[in-house]
């Protein structure tokens, strides 16, 4: 193939957005059709149907018996959120930040809830903050892979069992693509219109016993909209638990959940996700090493994400322009993908270093990826060409 030779394969499915992520192989419409449209959420079918989603999302993820799973409005944001506004404030809190929205979350606490004993651990886009430095004593609050980076924590091993404090983890690019020990976190928050490609909107907050020992133990100073409030007289609200919502969800996107679910355990469940997962990341891994322009953004090979890769272009030639140029190169080069129709919403997130992000969780097809592989050396090269000619 010459520089200008467009490839003859083209992806079957050119969704590689990292959020909301493509469907699962086969997806259509049909696969809604016993929604419960038209019914109250509280009525019995409505609430057999949130209880399923939870009891599934239990069996799927291997959540403990003695964890509580909510479904919640907000999507993963407000699942964090409530976490964040309901139960910090009762000891230190220290915040873990190398990408967007851990970032989010440092500001939230800093700068709205205005903790006075917050420490921030933070780190440049492409790695993690020492994990050596993390004081357990406080309430701890991080991504467990960075969606906006590419940068994920490679494993627990780094939380304490005797921990004093609460690790509140936003694990919503982790989900069902990567092991979540939940022995080591008490709060576990992510959106099923990540890794499941389901309909957005609605989030999932999964509570340790600690952690609901916290919420009923301790008041915040702060007041808290309805949405937030998971206590009532000091006792968990445990109907928030078993599908009792705390605002009306759609029925369709659980519908939409429920049939993502259903597809996770015909094709083998947890460990199927993940190595579906795994043997996309490994498609663009090969493409990046055989490749002299293009590496990742994650400098550790052991905190690359098999979800959100984040990749950097590093031809001499485009890291020698402008900080805008760069970025321009970049764009450029996802726009000519998205118009030939082989690649959608693959440039970098708008707070990231310039270059691709790629969504390679386990609802994208093996084949998409390795079809997708020399569009972007066609794309590379026809965006050197432009540059040249504008020399």
């Amino acid at each position: 193939m010459t520089e200008n030779t467009k490839p003859d394969v083209r992806p079957d499915n050119p969704r590689f957005s990292s959020g909301p992520c493509t469907k699962r192989p086969g997806w259509m419409p049909e696969a809604l059709k016993d929604a419960a449209l038209g019914r109250s959420h509280r009525a019995k079918i409505g609430k057999a149907k949130l209880k399923q989603a939870i009891d599934e999302t239990r069996e799927i993820l291997g959540v403990p018996a003695d964890y509580r799973i909510g479904i919640v409005p907000a999507s993963d944001t407000g699942a964090v959120e409530m976490a964040l506004w309901s139960m910090l404030g009762a000891r230190g809190v220290q915040m873990l930040a190398w990408e967007s929205f851990g970032s989010g979350w440092v500001s939230d606490v800093v700068k709205q809830l205005k903790l006075p004993d917050a420490d921030v651990l933070e780190a440049d886009y492409g790695h993690l903050p020492d994990l050596e430095k993390v004081d357990f004593a406080r309430d701890v609050v991080f991504t467990w892979n960075g969606t906006t980076s590419g940068v994920c924590v490679p494993n627990g091993d780094f939380i304490p069992d005797d921990r004093q404090g609460l690790t509140i983890c936003d694990a919503t690019s982790a989900a069902f693509a990567q092991d979540l020990p939940f022995e080591k976190l008490d709060v576990v928050t992510f959106s099923w219109q990540k890794v499941l490609g389901g309909e957005g909107g609605h989030g999932v907050l999964i509570l340790s016993p600690r952690a609901v020992e916290r919420l009923e133990t301790y008041t915040p100073p702060w007041p808290l909209p309805k949405i937030f409030c998971m206590t009532k007289g000091g006792k968990l609200i445990e109907g928030i638990f078993e599908g009792a919502t705390i605002n009306t969800p759609s029925m369709l996107c659980v519908e939409d959940y429920l049939d993502a679910l259903a597809w996770a355990k015909h094709i083998g469940g947890l460990p199927q996700l993940m190595r579906r997962a795994d043997e996309n990341a490994a498609v663009i891994d090969g493409f990046v090493k055989q490749s002299d322009w293009i590496d990742y953004l994650a400098a550790d090979p052991a905190t690359r994400s098999n979800t959100s890769v984040c990749l950097k272009i590093v031809d001499p030639r485009v890291a020698a322009l402008p900080a805008a140029a760069q970025a321009a190169f970049a764009k450029g080069l996802a726009a000519s993908l998205e118009k030939e129709g082989v690649a959608y919403d693959i440039g970098a997130y708008r707070d990231a270093p310039a270059g691709l992000r790629i969504w390679a969780g386990g609802t994208v097809e093996k084949t998409d990826l390795e079809a997708l592989m020399p569009w972007l050396e066609w794309a590379f090269a026809m965006q050197i060409v432009t540059i040249e000619s504008a020399a």
